[in-house]
């Protein structure tokens, strides 16, 4: 398969006042919609916390961009370009200059039907308003370090298997089958008079921490408010890759479920962006640079009897949790799979490049943490922020390491082995180009 770079660099602003904007658009699903996150229906009963669609556009001389999180578990393609689209079409702004990610909440709803069509408008609301609050501004960046919250939930057994999600206290793990990553990027938006705008905050794990059928963003919920409670102006999360990573402690025999542990989590995670605004340091605004390059990845494969052998699965258990779980998981992939395979699987890396220490890199899927880190670790930019489920969802992308180890999220990709590498190596090709 080959790279199609079809989004090259837009136009280079080397001079001007740099100016920032934030907003807020409130994109709660009615009570009924089905939620996502798991394979059987749940409907929606009732609002814990409300979701929202939060919007940062930056501009710099004559270029501008957009970077967009939205409380949902991913967004599909279709609801990326249409939301470009309105975007472009209202404002002006390059539809290509946009970022559109997901938080990755599973207490949020399905993104498909009614909900999928009303999306765009209301991520398009959020960008205009957020133009609309456009002010001279500086920006600020510092990387923290949060090491008690994120668990690689991947592990060796002692029968040699790789487990997942084995259970807590589980005798026989041995040890993580991979690392974490831990470091919490933060980047302030400072007015003028040196007062906070806005906090960008991006994190490696997973967002699977409350569960049930009331509707909430989950962890980011609380510390979205506590930081813009300590700091002032808004806060926005973006969920770094963490395909593999979740909440889960397994040495400790603790619950970690509900409301409680989310609102814990968050306030842990709002503590370390806390005192990591004591140390940011100013970074140059300008040029603003926009880069994407389109890569065409291949679908998973299975034999033809495999096709037969799925739709047996899904008829035989009806609801998926009543069966074996990979088995279900599989099947599900293959049918899948077999439906979408005669059209391209197509991969869009994004770079946003804000003068010559700060990136940011769009990648569309659940990304294993070791791909996210490769990117950091061969980036020429001081400031590297690895944004995973944006403009797009391919499902799981694991690394190639893992292909040979198996288990859930290997078998439900629907990307074949190495495209997470693909991805990797095209985000670095696009920061170097943008560091020149």
């Amino acid at each position: 398969m080959k790279t199609l770079v079809v989004l090259g660099f837009m136009s280079v602003a080397w001079a001007g006042e740099f100016r920032a904007g934030t907003a807020a658009v409130k994109v709660t699903p009615p009570l009924g919609t089905g939620m996502a996150g798991y394979f059987s229906f749940r409907g929606v009963t009732g609002v814990h916390d409300d979701l929202w669609c939060r919007a940062l556009v930056m501009e710099s001389g004559a270029q501008k961009a957009a970077l967009v999180a939205c409380d949902v578990i991913h967004l599909p393609d279709g609801v990326v370009q249409a939301a470009r689209a309105l975007i472009e079409k209202e404002t002006g702004l390059g539809g290509r200059a946009v970022m559109i990610s997901a938080t990755h909440a599973h207490t949020g709803p399905e993104v498909k039907g009614d909900y999928a069509e009303w999306l765009p408008g209301r991520i398009a609301e959020s960008v205009q308003a957020a133009l609309r609050s456009m002010k001279p501004a500086r920006l600020a960046a510092a990387e923290g370090e949060e090491k008690t919250l994120t668990f690689n939930r991947r592990f060796f057994m002692t029968d040699g298997t790789v487990g997942w999600n084995p259970g807590k206290k589980n005798p026989k793990i041995v040890k993580p089958a991979g690392p974490v990553d831990a470091r919490v990027g933060v980047m302030s938006v400072l007015g003028e008079d040196g007062a906070t705008l806005a906090t960008y905050v991006n994190y490696a794990l997973h967002l699977d921490t409350v569960g049930g059928t009331e509707v909430s963003a989950d962890y980011p919920a609380t510390m979205e408010r506590l930081v813009s409670g300590a700091l002032g102006g808004t806060a926005m999360f973006t969920l770094g890759c963490a395909g593999n990573l979740n909440h889960i402690d397994v040495s400790t025999a603790r619950a970690q479920k509900g409301h409680v542990e989310a609102k814990r989590i968050g306030t842990v995670l709002a503590g370390e962006v806390i005192r990591t605004s004591a140390v940011l340091e100013e970074v140059k605004a300008e040029p603003l640079r926009v880069s994407s390059a389109v890569l065409e990845l291949g679908w998973a494969a299975h034999k033809p009897q495999e096709v037969e052998w799925a739709r047996g699965v899904a008829a035989k258990y009806g609801q998926p949790n009543a069966g074996p779980f990979l088995e279900m998981v599989k099947a599900m992939r293959v049918l899948d799979v077999e439906a979408r395979k005669s059209g391209p699987l197509r991969a869009e890396v994004q770079v946003v490049a804000v003068g010559d220490e700060l990136a940011f890199v769009g990648l569309p899927g659940e990304i294993f943490t070791e791909l996210g880190m490769a990117i950091k670790a061969r980036s020429p930019f001081r400031h590297t922020v690895v944004v995973s489920l944006a403009n797009g969802h391919l499902g799981y992308v694991p690394d190639s390491k893992a292909w040979g180890e198996g288990n859930y999220e290997v078998v439900t990709a629907r990307v074949v082995e190495g495209s997470g590498e693909r991805l990797v190596d095209a985000a670095v090709q696009l920061l170097k180009e943008a560091k020149q």
